[in-house]
């Protein structure tokens, strides 16, 4: 309500409010003032010369004038803007409301009442709560708010929409919390007139003004219009001369404030109706329809969601929507299954970040989640526990509405939505409208929580790949190192016989760059293999220069190079197969504590599945492997080696090996352990380079 209007109602029931006051709290307000000024320089009032200051139109107007005009223009400004109002033709309604107010004043007047301008303002409003009818039910109460105002139309407003118009328009004016009572006046407007007798002088002003301005032409009528005058104690004398006088009122008032009452007599008035009783099997199919539509645009919506948090908030906001909830939480089952947990959606979370409800404690919010059942709860049913009696406080609702979020026969959790007790009703006949909507969040739900455990299944497989390939860079880091190390202690013995370190130091910085190149590998966890074509005769000789230079090599162990005449180029990076070589020596060596002999032969050419080899040979004349060490040669095992990352040698071979597109296998028995490499051959330059490998193969495929 405009605050100058609430203002005016105090000032109003003030007895010693004079004109000063009128005018300081009119000059508040422009479009009041302007108002103001219009009509004093309208043709009604001119008279010698143009009126410029708000001083002089309060003077010309007089008190009452502008008490009228306050009240009527911020009632139109105010109603005028509800919803509806601007497609609605309004001419009969206000004709009748100031009507009643002019006839309401003048009532005032004529039985001393010492408020003329209140029973004014409450003639003029006692019709109102019709616009809000209008506004909040358009469909429903179009046709009964041009119905004639009486007794019947508040029986039908009651059967369809659970509420009178004289009823709405007093809670309207309630919210204003106004000294006064106005809002009676409005609310018992039509109340029987036996039931009036000890009110205040108000409420009968205003039910007698309006039957004077609505029912003064009917016969039916004419008893209720005595009755009430008598409740007023004016006789029909004073009556008729009242309603004579109104007319050319509202007309005045009307024509001041710029309101067109054309026509508003010819509006027709029809008796009040209620619609037609619908069936209720069509009705129950209709909502059923409508419901499908509504589970299926809903889970649409959820569909669309990305992340778990903008579905969760998706559910409670369109859980508002849909059943009207005025706060909404959502509690899931922990992982345990064994409570129920808040999470971060909705209202309230901060307090309900570390609350929890026990399943097995029991209660009825433990039961909806386990029945997988709504629960419709209020404050004073017995068998409510403390978790419920903590809901209702931090929703701040009298009622509860418990809905188990189902997905197939399993409860993901509860939304539990804040209603008022009056809304419960309504809830429970949409029980089967709220499990279709319980379900749809619940599927969504669960695909989101799917989504999120196959994410960190996937998080936690790469962070284990992650691990793994450290670990094996690390393995394989220590193999230069220890090169490096041992050459830098081979290095100083050299420089201090000054002794040419050239060949030393090419080595250092080719162990220095396959350090780099094995960190910088880290990146990758499936790195690819570098392509070329790598001589393995002369990787085998490096790899043996740098055992025997350093001491990796024990005196007691005798290694033999058999590669002979054979061809020895292969598709393969040579870093990668310097790594293979290194491992599998450096393991042969391990497998000799007490001496013995080591031989790296290159077999020849071997065709297996139509596609061309290599095979080199690292074999030992050690103990061999036990059966159990033999079964899971090629997977990382718990070494009984010092260090965190042995073990690792022999998988790593493998690995290289694979990503050269190669094959390892293993033969090992009392008489040693040997280890065979097939490494794919470049393609054959001509046929007679084809045709030459022939024997090789048949030497090779014979000895093996």
């Amino acid at each position: 309500m405009p605050q100058i209007l609430i203002k005016l109602i105090a000032h109003l029931q003030a007895d010693d409010a004079g004109m000063p006051e009128l005018a300081a709290l009119i000059a508040k307000d422009a479009g009041m003032t302007s108002k103001i000024l219009g009509v004093a320089n309208s043709s009604a009032y001119h008279r010698h010369g143009k009126v410029v200051s708000l001083e002089q139109s309060l003077v010309s107007l007089g008190t009452d004038m502008i008490k009228t005009l306050v009240i009527s223009e911020s009632v139109f400004q105010t109603f005028n803007s509800f919803p509806h109002s601007g497609s609605t033709d309004l001419r009969a309604f206000w004709k009748s409301s100031l009507s009643a107010a002019v006839m309401a004043r003048a009532l005032a007047k004529a039985m001393a009442y010492p408020h003329a301008e209140e029973a004014y303002l409450a003639g003029l409003l006692h019709n109102v709560g019709r616009l809000a009818l209008l506004a909040t039910a358009p469909k429903e109460y179009a046709f009964n708010f041009t119905a004639r105002d009486d007794a019947a139309l508040c029986a039908v407003e009651q059967r369809t929409l659970q509420i009178t118009h004289a009823e709405a328009g007093a809670w309207l004016i309630e919210r204003w919390q106004l000294d006064s009572f106005l809002a009676d006046s409005v609310l018992y407007h039509h109340e029987p007139l036996a039931r009036l007798e000890t009110s205040h002088p108000l409420i009968r002003i205003v039910r007698l003004a309006h039957l004077l301005c609505c029912h003064a032409g009917d016969a039916d009528q004419a008893e209720s219009i005595t009755q009430a005058a008598r409740l007023c104690a004016l006789d029909e004398e004073v009556l008729d001369t009242l309603v004579g006088s109104v007319a050319r009122q509202v007309e005045q008032a009307a024509q001041h404030l710029g309101i067109d009452l054309a026509g508003a007599d010819d509006i027709a008035t029809p008796p009040a109706s209620a619609p037609p009783p619908v069936n209720p099997v069509q009705q129950r199919l209709s909502e059923d329809v409508r419901n499908m539509v509504l589970v299926s645009e809903v889970g649409q919506t959820f569909a669309r969601q990305q992340g778990e948090t903008s579905l969760l908030e998706a559910i409670t906001r369109s859980a508002r929507i849909l059943f009207d909830f005025e706060t909404t939480v959502i509690l899931l089952q922990n992982p345990t299954g064994h409570a129920l947990v808040g999470v971060a959606a909705g209202e309230q979370q901060q307090r309900l970040a570390g609350f929890a409800v026990p399943l097995a404690k029991g209660g009825p919010l433990a039961a909806s989640a386990l029945e997988c059942k709504p629960a419709f709860l209020k404050r004073d049913i017995p068998g409510l526990g403390i978790v419920e009696e903590q809901l209702f406080r931090i929703l701040g609702t009298d009622s509860l509405v418990c809905l188990p979020l189902v997905a197939g026969q399993r409860s993901l959790g509860v939304l539990i939505g804040g209603v008022a007790a009056w809304q419960i009703p309504a809830c429970q006949k949409r029980e089967g409208f709220l499990r279709a909507f319980g379900n749809q969040a619940a599927g969504a739900l669960e695909t989101a929580i799917n989504a999120r455990g196959l994410a960190r299944r996937q998080l936690d497989h790469v962070a284990e790949e992650y691990r793994e390939a450290s670990r094996r860079v690390v393995h394989e880091v220590n193999n230069p190192l220890s090169i490096i190390k041992n050459y830098l202690s081979v290095l100083d013995h050299k420089l201090e016989k000054q002794e040419p370190v050239v060949g030393e130091m090419a080595i250092l910085n080719e162990e220095i760059d396959r350090v780099g190149q094995l960190i910088n590998g880290l990146a990758d966890l499936q790195p690819v293999a570098a392509s070329g074509v790598t001589d393995c005769a002369r990787v085998a000789d490096d790899v043996l220069r740098l055992f025997r230079a350093t001491d990796f090599l024990p005196s007691k162990i005798e290694v033999v190079v058999r590669m002979q005449d054979a061809p020895s180029e292969v598709e393969a990076d040579a870093d990668m197969l310097k790594q293979i070589l290194l491992n599998l020596l450096k393991n042969a060596v391990e497998a000799l504590p007490e001496g013995g002999r080591i031989e790296v032969t290159n077999r020849g050419h071997v065709n297996r599945d139509r596609r061309l080899y290599l095979e080199l040979c690292v074999s030992d004349n050690g103990a061999g492997l036990a059966p159990e060490v033999l079964a899971n040669l090629f997977s990382p095992v718990r070494s009984s080696k010092a260090g965190a990352h042995h073990g690792l040698g022999l998988s790593i071979v493998h690995d290289l090996v694979t990503r050269l597109h190669g094959v390892i296998g293993c033969r090992s028995s009392k008489a040693g352990t040997a280890f065979e490499i097939l490494l794919p051959v470049p393609a054959p330059q001509s046929g007679a380079a084809s045709s030459a490998a022939v024997p090789a193969l048949g030497n090779t495929a014979l000895s093996s």
